[in-house]
């Protein structure tokens, strides 16, 4: 199974950027769809984006369309989300996740994804 780790959390004021960064080991990243969910206190884990295996498809929430963007990099294993525009509302927990290896499409429902990483926090100021 892949393992993933997030990095790239941090404080940012409102209006600002930040880019987040996914890693994946153990098998061949390439061969998993990806994405990113969020979870804030007292809420639940929701979908952010997503990314089909090599690149070309990509889906987002309608919270972060125009803002956020999502790209991978299957030579470093790496899957990243750029966020742009940030607002208080974007403070969260922020985790990559794949499907599984014979899953195909992108998709948007936490349970369609099979692994998980730790997490990391995005605070946002205001």
């Amino acid at each position: 199974q892949v393992q993933l780790v997030e990095s790239g959390g941090g404080l940012v004021q409102a209006g600002g950027s930040l880019r987040l960064s996914c890693a994946g080991s153990g098998r061949t990243f390439s061969n998993y769809v990806t994405g990113w969910f969020r979870q804030a206190p007292g809420k639940e884990r929701e979908f952010v984006a997503a990314i089909s295996r090599g690149g070309a498809v990509t889906i987002y929430a309608d919270s972060v369309k125009g803002r956020f963007t999502i790209s991978r990099d299957n030579a470093k294993n790496t899957m990243y989300l750029h966020m742009n525009s940030l607002t208080p509302e974007g403070a969260a927990a922020y985790y990559c996740a794949a499907r599984g290896t014979y899953d195909g499409e992108v998709a948007l429902e936490r349970n369609e994804y099979a692994f998980w990483g730790q997490g990391t926090q995005v605070t946002v100021s205001s």
